[in-house]
């Protein structure tokens, strides 16, 4: 709690009601009044506990069982809580009555996926650097997954959009949809089953931090949808028609969004839309748990910006325009090489030509967000300021051609084609010298040293007309001003001083101490208005006249400002599409060079991947780096290669010590290849990819024990999405698994979970173990047995050295061939500083227990009677329980019987155990 809250909270009204007014306050339940706001009920408690941090805000209306809580809520504690409810939270909407007694109106409403009513307050003082999207969901269940109907909105960048595509059980497909479009609300019909599906649907949305709204199902409808899109829509109806036409669900799930953002009731949308097919394919799928391991976006846990990859590549110079666009293509990786490789050539334009990067982020840093400007203006909420500002950035346009003309490097003849020409066909006479040409003619320029926002005098006969009467008086003013100082024999200005307030007008003023001089004159001349410390305030009738005659004119001045300040915002809002296109071409160069700036700046200069399709090439990173961790100060980073390679380490397993490294070297290979696409160069030597459709990630153990998960089944239903989802073009990365349950069944799941990749999904995998007998899935040729052989599947380890005489432990970071020999958790410990009997307790089972030689592994049922297994024999009971394994996935849980589901569940497990008769190493699990 702030300390001096008692005292701000005291200079807040309460809201008096009388018996009969509370009475019908009650009866509405919440109200705003207009200079202060207030909350009520369960809604006030939630703003006293969570931004007041004290129940001692609260106040009671009425008494017994009918009284309300109440708390009083100041202008800036409002925009702090609207923006913490809608930018940051999912689980709350924001509702703004006005009125007096019973007489209560919603005039603003909010979700954190349709923030448009609250813009004004969101973005006052502040850049806007998301824009959420709305989506809306029609499912069709089959068997084994559904068909999903997807519509979208975004209403910032006032995009319309649909899909349609098959998804399994585990909406994996949806799920990353809801990543990459940004989404922040999603709406569903009302549901009465809440059968499986559902509960997984609802899962989904909360892991992406999704908030749920549900709407009536008659809502979901493609009636009229056409005529109703082809108002919003730019351009002719018939594209319209023809894209609706080629889908079967998705058209609802738009029908519902038009329902609710109600864009058809505010005029200025009409027209003002773009209407487009989104296809899943055209971009890397990413879930929320590979954004959330891979660091991707910035987090409010974050202790400096350099601790995401957007807080490290965000060095864009225009406001919130470059920022959105950065935003919007780390949720958006390509897929297709040719763009991957545009983007490419651009930035390395910009790093091999310094004096063109530093020339562009002159001009870039004194562009305005165009976007948002234009925004305003469709909206009608633009003033002669925001016309100004986007005059001031026009006039930018021409230096920044100039720029990437004198650019004569290999890349020339595609950056005119990417950006001269657009800017030339935009920017002619008819588009934005147009635009120049009429705020040049309109708007006084001269005032804006002053900061003042004017038409100028001569746009309009009525104006010039009243600013030379404006002027005349003035000089009358003067005049006066002048003869009375003589008559009262006062110096002028520096005794005699001529003021001008919104009290009084036009006044004299002299000094106390001059008073007694002219105290005769004063009372019989002139009419005193006001004796303060800082003087006398005085008029006379000629003065109060020509001030009266002054102010009329003023007033009849800012009403002719005002109508014409309207003609000339009206008159900018039809060079929109112009400022659409610049905008997005602006923010493209701006992201480019940000891309340019983080390649050349860093200690160690980022280098161009070399990219390949994704069925040819490997995936070749040498002397790779975490962008992230090396970022942070007083970081010396240890670069390491990784060579995953087709039919010889496609599949790499990954052991070594806690802290050795092994979690960032796998997820600074996603982060590496997740920058590759976006188009920017990566920190790397030298670096060679074969494009991934998707990256999976299931790194860390994190609870999600408040939805109801405990540590072992969050890992379990990750895992399973990434079974189900990831496809042989996909990059998966895979850390600890197994850890959340006994050894046993978490080193047979892993295992079965590894032959499940290599064998069937064949993707490059990284998996980071501790379980070193999944190193023997290495071992080729065994028994000779060629359906065993195993192809593709490499052993590395994070090394660290122990000092033979001291035991000290020192991790060295670096990736080498081969599994690791030894566990090193006990000197791990050691580093933690365990009391020395615990450690040497530890050391002596350790010795009992564990016996890591490279010709056999052992395991133990008791610590006297040791079992030694073969690798070969583990290699077979570990393929049968990955049989089980699959069987287990490709039962339908969604739609079979919960009884029918347990009892195959039964069979497939006594099957096994059958099988476990003749295998020692199976035999453990009964």
């Amino acid at each position: 709690m702030p300390e001096n809250f008692d005292q701000l909270h005291n200079k807040l009204p309460d809201l008096k009601l009388d018996s009969k007014q509370t009475q019908g306050f009650l009866s509405f339940y919440k109200t705003l009044p207009n200079d202060y706001y207030t909350a009520h009920g369960e809604n006030a408690t939630f703003v006293a506990k969570t931004y007041y941090h004290t129940t001692t805000a609260l106040r009671q209306l009425s008494s017994g069982p009918d009284s309300l809580s109440s708390v009083s809520v100041s202008k800036n504690m409002f925009e702090t809580i609207a923006r913490d409810l809608l930018l940051e939270r999912t689980d709350h909407t924001l509702e703004l009555y006005e009125g007096s007694t019973s007489n209560w109106k919603l005039v603003k409403s909010g979700t954190p996926g349709n923030i448009g009513s609250f813009e004004d307050v969101l973005f006052a003082n502040s850049e806007m650097q998301d824009s959420p999207a709305v989506v809306a969901l029609s499912l069709y269940f089959r068997e084994n997954g559904c068909t999903v109907g997807l519509g979208f909105v975004d209403l910032t960048r006032r995009v319309l959009g649909m899909t349609e595509f098959l998804d399994d059980s585990h909406f994996t497909n949806l799920e990353s949809a809801l990543v990459a479009l940004g989404c922040k609300e999603c709406i569903l019909p009302i549901e009465c089953d809440k059968s499986v599906q559902n509960r997984v649907l609802h899962d989904a949305l909360t892991k992406c931090g999704v908030m749920l709204t549900e709407r009536k199902k008659t809502e979901f409808k493609t009636r009229d949808l056409v005529q109703d899109l082809g108002r919003l829509v730019k351009g002719s109806l018939e594209p319209v028609r023809d894209l609706v036409g080629g889908f079967e669900f998705a058209p609802g799930a738009l029908g519902a969004l038009l329902s609710y953002t109600e864009l058809l009731a505010d005029e200025s949308n009409y027209g003002n839309y773009t209407l487009s097919r989104y296809n899943l394919d055209n971009y890397m799928r990413l879930d929320s748990a590979a954004m959330t391991a891979l660091n991707v976006l910035e987090s409010k846990t974050d202790a400096n910006k350099n601790f995401s990859l957007f807080g490290l590549m965000n060095r864009t110079c225009t406001v919130g325009m470059g920022k959105r666009l950065l935003h919007m293509w780390l949720k958006q990786p390509l897929v297709d090489v040719i763009e991957i490789n545009s983007r490419l050539d651009v930035v390395q334009a910009f790093v091999e030509d310094t004096l063109l990067r530093q020339d562009l982020q002159q001009h870039l840093k004194r562009i305005s967000d165009i976007e948002r400007l234009v925004h305003n203006l469709q909206k009608q909420r633009a003033g002669l300021h925001h016309i100004v500002k986007l005059y001031q950035s026009s006039i930018r346009i021409p230096y920044i051609k100039s720029a990437l003309e004198n650019y004569d490097g290999q890349f020339s003849s595609m950056m005119r084609k990417r950006y001269l020409e657009p800017l030339e066909l935009w920017t002619d006479d008819d588009h934005l010298n147009k635009f120049i040409g009429l705020v040049e003619v309109s708007v006084d320029l001269d005032q804006l040293e002053n900061r003042e926002y004017m038409i100028s005098s001569s746009y309009d006969p009525r104006l010039s007309k009243l600013k030379e009467q404006q002027e005349l008086i003035e000089s009358q003013i003067h005049d006066l001003h002048r003869q009375t100082a003589d008559g009262l024999d006062l110096p002028i200005d520096k005794a005699l001083k001529l003021d001008k307030g919104t009290q009084f007008g036009h006044v004299f003023r002299i000094t106390k101490k001059e008073e007694p001089k002219i105290r005769k004159k004063l009372s019989t001349q002139f009419i005193v208005l006001e004796t303060r410390k800082d003087g006398v305030k005085f008029t006379n009738t000629k003065l109060k006249r020509l001030g009266d005659q002054y102010q009329r004119i003023v007033e009849e001045y800012k009403s002719c400002q005002k109508e014409l300040v309207n003609k000339v915002v009206q008159t900018a809002a039809t060079f929109s599409e112009v400022f659409d296109s610049l905008s997005e071409l602006i923010a493209e160069l701006d992201v480019l060079l940000s891309f340019a700036n983080l390649a050349s700046s860093s200690p160690t200069p980022y280098t161009r991947p070399y990219i390949t399709s994704s069925d040819e090439g490997d995936i070749i990173l040498e002397g790779s780096r975490h962008p992230c961790v090396e970022a942070q100060d007083l970081v010396n980073f240890m670069p390491n290669d990784c060579k995953l390679i087709r039919g010889e380490s496609w599949f790499q397993i990954i052991t070594g010590p806690n802290m050795g490294g092994k979690s960032t070297f796998i997820r600074q290979v996603g982060v590496n290849i997740l920058m590759a696409q976006v188009g920017c160069f990566v920190p790397c030597d030298k670096a060679s990819i074969s494009v991934r459709d998707c990256i999976f990630a299931r790194v860390g153990a994190g609870d999600c024990q408040l939805r109801g998960v405990s540590t072992f089944m969050q890992e379990m239903l990750e895992t399973a999405s990434i079974l189900k989802g990831a496809t042989d073009k996909s990059l998966i990365i895979i850390d600890e698994l197994g850890r959340g349950t006994s050894t046993y069944d978490g080193f047979g799941l892993a295992w079965a979970i590894c032959e499940h990749i290599v064998k069937l999904i064949k993707a490059p995998t990284l998996f980071a173990t501790h379980f070193h007998e999944l190193t023997a899935l290495a071992l080729k040729n065994l028994r000779g047995d060629q359906q065993k052989q195993i192809v593709g599947v490499v052993n590395y380890h994070v090394s660290a050295n122990i000092d033979a005489s001291t035991r000290k432990l020192t991790m060295l970071y670096k990736v080498e061939p081969g599994a690791c020999d030894q566990s090193f958790g006990i000197h791990v410990a050691e580093f933690a500083n365990f009391p020395e009997s615990v450690i040497a307790l530890a050391r002596e089972k350790a010795v009992e227990l564990e016996d890591f030689s490279p010709s056999a592994i052992y395991l133990t049922d008791t610590i006297k009677e040791r079992v030694a297994f073969e690798p070969s024999e583990i290699i077979q009971g570990a393929a049968r329980a990955g049989q089980l394994f699959e069987a287990f996935l490709a039962l339908p849980m969604g739609s079979m019987d919960r009884r029918k589901f347990f009892e195959q569940v039964r069979k497939l497990t006594h099957k096994l155990e059958k099988d476990a008769e003749n295998c020692h190493w199976l035999q453990r699990f009964f």
